[in-house]
C-alpha cells in the first residue's frame, strides 16, 4: 500500500511540470510521500480552491503551488486552507517570470506564502523547504537532511580538489 500524501504539488499547467519536478525530486530523495496536481487559479477556480480546502482533511502536510504570469495560484490556495503554503514563481511570459514572482511574493498581511526563487532552483529549494518543516516532528528527516548538508559540502570539496589539479 502506497503511503498516503503529506506534501501536494499543485502546478497551473503542464508546462509547468519539468520545473515542480525538481521539488518531486527532493522529496523522493528523502522519502517524503506527495502528490501532483494540475489546477489553475483562473482557468479551474473550483477545482483549485477543493484542491485547497480538502487538502488538511486527507493528511496533507505542506503544499507547493507553482504557477507563472499572474501566479494567483499560491495565494489563492493560501486562502483557502491553513496549512504552510510555498509558492514557486515559473520562469518565461514577457517578464521571464519576474511578474510571477512578484504575484507570489506580494500577499497581503494575514494570507502568507512562503516564496522561493524563480524556476527551478525555487522548486528544489520548495522542496527543502518542506522537508525541512516536516523535520520539525520527525527525527528521521532531521538526520537526513544533516546528511544531505554533509554531502553537498563533500561534493564541494571534490569539485574544488579536481579544479585545483587542473
Amino acid at each position: 500500500m502506497k503511503d498516503a500524501p503529506l506534501v501536494l504539488l499543485v502546478m497551473g499547467s503542464d508546462t509547468d511540470l519539468p520545473i515542480m519536478q525538481e521539488a518531486a525530486e527532493i522529496l523522493k530523495t528523502f522519502k517524503v510521500p506527495y502528490e501532483m496536481r494540475i489546477s489553475s487559479a483562473h482557468r479551474s477556480p473550483v477545482r483549485t480552491l477543493a484542491l485547497a480546502s480538502e487538502a488538511a482533511d486527507r493528511g496533507i502536510k505542506i503544499i507547493i503551488a507553482g504557477a507563472g504570469m499572474a501566479a494567483h495560484l499560491a495565494g489563492v490556495v493560501a486562502s483557502k486552507t491553513i496549512l504552510p503554503v510555498i509558492g514557486v514563481p515559473m520562469p518565461g511570459g514577457a517578464l521571464n517570470g519576474v511578474d510571477a514572482l512578484y504575484a507570489t511574493v506580494q500577499m497581503p498581511g494575514g494570507i502568507p506564502v512562503a516564496t522561493m526563487a524563480i524556476g527551478r532552483a525555487g522548486a528544489k529549494n520548495a522542496g527543502l523547504f518542506a522537508v525541512q518543516i516536516l523535520a520539525l516532528s520527525d527525527t528521521r528527516l532531521t538526520e537526513s537532511l544533516l546528511s544531505y548538508r554533509v554531502e553537498m559540502d563533500k561534493e564541494l570539496e571534490q569539485k574544488d580538489a579536481d579544479l585545483q589539479e587542473r
